[in-house]
C-alpha cells in the first residue's frame, strides 16, 4: 500500500510546499490536520510520503515508497553501501594524487638521470646544484648539442657550466638573433660566448638594446657597432651611468676632442670598461711627469688608444727604466714615447738585446750607441731581422765601407727599414745625375728619405740652374719655402745650421689639425657566416 502524505499546487515563480506528518504525530488537534494540512488518515506503522512541489513552472515529487516494514528494511543496507561506495570513490580520487614528498623523488631521480649525462660526456655538473635545468636528459643533451653547433667545445662548457641553465629557445635563439640582426658575424659567435657567456642570461630589450643604444650615442657608426661587440663583448654587461660614462668624460676633460670619442672606443671599446682612478688616470699622469704635455697625452689617445691598455706598474714603468738602462737619455724620453708609443707596453728587454746582438755582428756597433739609435728611430727596436741585413748589404754593395755604414745607420737609423727598390732609385740619381762623392750620403744619410721626383730632382736642378755648391742638408733639411728665400741669396759664404732632420718636434703632435679618417675603422670582410643567426 501507498500513501500519499503531502501535496501542493504550483504557481509560476511561486514555491508552495505542504508537508503532512505521518501517523506516528498526535492528530487530535483537528485544526492542524483538517483545517491547515488537508485530508488526513492515521496508518499503521511509518511512512515515508511524497513530497511535491514546484519551481519557476518545473514540477517535481518524491517517489512512493511501500511502508510495509519488509521493503523500509531492506532499503537500509542498500543505501549504506550506496553512501561507502561513494565514500570509497571520493577517498580514492583524494589520494590519488602524488604527495609532494613523491614528486621531489620523482625530480631528485630525474636530476641524478640529467647529472648522471652530464658526466658521462665529460662535463662536472658539481656547480648546478640549485640552477634550474631540463627535467630529461633528453632535453639537456638537445642543449649541449645547440652550444657544439655554436662551436663550443666541452672545455668551453666546464669554464662556465652555468650555461647549460640556459633555454635554447626562451635564451639562446632570441639573443644569438639579435647579435646577429646587428650585425655581429655567426663565424664569431664561438669566440663571443667563450668571452663573455653570461650574454646568454641576458634580455634582448632590457639589458641588451638600451646598451647598443648608449654605444650609438657616443658616436659610434651603427656599422661599427657589430665589430665593437665582437672586440669586446664584455661591454654588453656594463651598466649606462657607471664605467663606461666616467672614461669617457675624463677622456674629453683631459683634451681627447668629442668628435673623436667614436673612432677612439671603436679601434679600442676595451676603454669603456676601465675604471678612471685605477687605470686611465694614473697612466695619463705619468706620461705627464715623464714631459709629454697632457694635450700631447690626449693626441696620442686618439691616435693610438690601445696604450691605455699598458700596465703601468708591470710594463710601462720597466720599459722607461730598461730605455734608459739601453744609453737613452731621460731627456729624450717623451720624444721616444710620443712617436712610438708602443715602445713602453711591448716586451722591450728581449727585443733590444737581439737588435744589439745582430748590429754588434754586421756592423761592429758600439753597444753605447744603441741608446742614440733609438732616440732617433723608436721604431728600431720591432724591426725584423732579415730586412736590416738587407739594407746593410745594399749599402755596402753601393760602396760605403762598415765603419761608413755604421756612422750611416746610427745617423739615420731609417736607412735599416726604407723601402729598398726607392732607395736604389735614389742612389742612381746621386751617383749618374748628382755626382757627388759617397761620403756626402754618409754625412747626410737622411738623404734617401726625401722623395726623389717631388723633393731631390726639383732642388737639385734649381741649385744646378743656380750655380751654387752646397750640401745635401742645406739643399734638403728645409721646407719649400726656406729652399726657396735660400735660392734668392747671391752666395753663401756659410752653413746655415739647421735641427737634425731625425729629431722629432713635440709640437707637431700638438697640432689641433687632424686628417679626416674614413668612414668605417674596420674592412669589409666578405664571409659566407656573415649571415643572420636563424
Amino acid at each position: 500500500m501507498k500513501i500519499r502524505f503531502c501535496s501542493g499546487f504550483t504557481k509560476p515563480g511561486f514555491l508552495l510546499v505542504h508537508f503532512e506528518p505521518p501517523s506516528f504525530f498526535s492528530v487530535r488537534s483537528r485544526s492542524l490536520s483538517d483545517s491547515t494540512y488537508g485530508n488526513y488518515k492515521k496508518r499503521p506503522g511509518i511512512g515515508i510520503g511524497t513530497v511535491q512541489c514546484a519551481i519557476a513552472n518545473r514540477r517535481f515529487s518524491s517517489r512512493s515508497v511501500d511502508s510495509s516494514p519488509k521493503r523500509e528494511r531492506s532499503s537500509r543496507p542498500s543505501s549504506r553501501r550506496d553512501r561507502d561506495k561513494d565514500k570509497g570513490r571520493d577517498s580514492q580520487s583524494l589520494y590519488s594524487r602524488p604527495s609532494l614528498l613523491e614528486m621531489n623523488k620523482e625530480k631528485a631521480a630525474n636530476r641524478a638521470k640529467v647529472y648522471e649525462f652530464l658526466r658521462g660526456i665529460g662535463i662536472v655538473p658539481d656547480e648546478l646544484d640549485g640552477l634550474e635545468l631540463p627535467v630529461t636528459a633528453d632535453v639537456m643533451k638537445e642543449r649541449v648539442e645547440f652550444l657544439h653547433k655554436l662551436g663550443l667545445t666541452i672545455e668551453d662548457i666546464n669554464n662556465y657550466p652555468l650555461v647549460l641553465g640556459c633555454s635554447v629557445k626562451k635564451n639562446m635563439v632570441p639573443v644569438l638573433d639579435y647579435l646577429g640582426k646587428l650585425g655581429v658575424r655567426k663565424s664569431t659567435f664561438a669566440e663571443f660566448l667563450r668571452r663573455y657567456p653570461q650574454v646568454l642570461h641576458a634580455s634582448v630589450v632590457i639589458d641588451l638594446a638600451p646598451v647598443v643604444k648608449y654605444l650609438q650615442g657616443l658616436d659610434i657608426k651603427p656599422s661599427d657597432v657589430p665589430r665593437v661587440l665582437e672586440r669586446y663583448p664584455e661591454v654588453l654587461g656594463f651598466k649606462l651611468e657607471g664605467t663606461m660614462s666616467t672614461s669617457v668624460a675624463y677622456l674629453v676633460g683631459i683634451g681627447v676632442a668629442r668628435r673623436e670619442i667614436g673612432g677612439v672606443l671603436t679601434r679600442y671599446p676595451e676603454i669603456l670598461g676601465m675604471r678612471v682612478a685605477r687605470i686611465i688616470k694614473p697612466l695619463v699622469e705619468y706620461l705627464e711627469n715623464l714631459g709629454i704635455p697632457r694635450l700631447a697625452v690626449a693626441r696620442l689617445i686618439e691616435k693610438r688608444p690601445h696604450i691605455l691598455g699598458f700596465e703601468l706598474d708591470d710594463t710601462v714603468k720597466p720599459n722607461v727604466q730598461i730605455l734608459q738602462d739601453f744609453d737613452v737619455r731621460e731627456t729624450s724620453l717623451p720624444s721616444i714615447i710620443a712617436q712610438y708609443p708602443e715602445i713602453i707596453g711591448i716586451d722591450l728587454k728581449p727585443k733590444l738585446e737581439t737588435q744589439k746582438k745582430l748590429l754588434c755582428s754586421a756592423i761592429d756597433l758600439n753597444p753605447e750607441d744603441l741608446g742614440s739609435l733609438i732616440e732617433r728611430m723608436p721604431q728600431f727596436v720591432s724591426l725584423s731581422e732579415s730586412p736590416m741585413l738587407k739594407h746593410i748589404d745594399f749599402l755596402t754593395k753601393c760602396g760605403f765601407s762598415i765603419d761608413q755604414t755604421r756612422e750611416m745607420v746610427i745617423g739615420c737609423p731609417q736607412v735599416l727599414a726604407l723601402n729598398l727598390g726607392i732607395m736604389k732609385l735614389s742612389f742612381e740619381y746621386f751617383q749618374k745625375e748628382m755626382r757627388r762623392p759617397l761620403q756626402d750620403l754618409v754625412d747626410f744619410p737622411a738623404f734617401f728619405t726625401y722623395g726623389l721626383e717631388s723633393t731631390v730632382k726639383p732642388r737639385h736642378k734649381k741649385i744646378i740652374k743656380k750655380g751654387i755648391k752646397c750640401s745635401l742638408a742645406w739643399m734638403l733639411n728645409c721646407s719649400d719655402e726656406k729652399f726657396e728665400q735660400r735660392m734668392s741669396y747671391d752666395t753663401i759664404d756659410i752653413e746655415e745650421v739647421e735641427s737634425d732632420p731625425s729629431s722629432f718636434d713635440m709640437s707637431t703632435l700638438m697640432q689641433p689639425e687632424r686628417e679626416e679618417e674614413s668612414d668605417s675603422e674596420y674592412e669589409e670582410e666578405e664571409n659566407d657566416d656573415d649571415e643572420e643567426f636563424a
